[in-house]
């Protein structure tokens, strides 16, 4: 049986339902080309740190790589409060220790979405209303705007109604449907509800349990 590359993932073997998560860096395309491989090595790094903060092992993610950044797919075993709740705080420490580097031109600033759904196995990679789902909320005109209107985050944060409902709501690990609003997006003609995270919380803290 054939495997998606990289993944450990079988071709064709079924429609599954996994996390996904979509991360782009703010940007990218603006930047000289050595800040472009430096915003890379460090995204690498701040993604690597947080999983293994969060208790979530990055080695087992399906990972489609980009320039500026990577849409990923969950392995079955995915704690959803741990990479919903505890991830995005561990992220934006990462990020807020990157960004303190006095050596570095510019911030590292990222818009990230999750999302819980479903996939299939494809021979290119991950085919199905998950993938597409979280990767139209990552490339949500609110979520770059949020970037621009607030300039102290270094992440814009948005969720699919799946995790808003499924996850977001149960309250666990300090998590608060107030902090969240619903929005609906159009793109390419297909409508997707998101929640987009708000905070008066200041860069690297923005997540931070109360």
């Amino acid at each position: 049986m054939h495997t998606v590359p990289d993944s450990g993932i079988p071709i064709g073997s079924s429609l599954a339902f996994r996390f996904h998560l979509a991360v782009d860096i703010e940007g990218f395309s603006q930047l000289p080309v050595a800040e472009q491989v430096r915003s890379q090595d460090d995204l690498e790094y701040a993604m690597s740190e947080a999983a293994a903060s969060a208790a979530i092992d990055r080695e087992t993610w399906y990972r489609q790589l980009c320039g500026d950044g990577e849409l990923a797919v969950l392995p079955a075993d995915t704690e959803g409060l741990c990479l919903v709740a505890d991830y995005p705080r561990s992220l934006a420490a990462a990020l807020a220790e990157i960004n303190r580097s006095p050596d570095r031109g510019s911030r590292l600033r990222i818009r990230m979405a999750i999302h819980h759904g479903t996939f299939y196995p494809g021979r290119f990679g991950p085919v199905g209303k998950g993938p597409i789902t979280v990767s139209r909320l990552v490339d949500a005109p609110v979520l770059r705007q949020m970037l621009k209107q607030r300039t102290d985050l270094d992440i814009a944060l948005i969720v699919s109604g799946a995790v808003y409902d499924e996850v977001i709501q149960s309250r666990f690990h300090e998590l608060d449907p107030a902090m969240f609003q619903r929005t609906t997006i159009r793109i390419k003609g297909a409508s997707y509800v998101g929640y987009l995270y708000f905070t008066n919380s200041s860069a690297g803290s923005q997540f931070k349990k109360s």
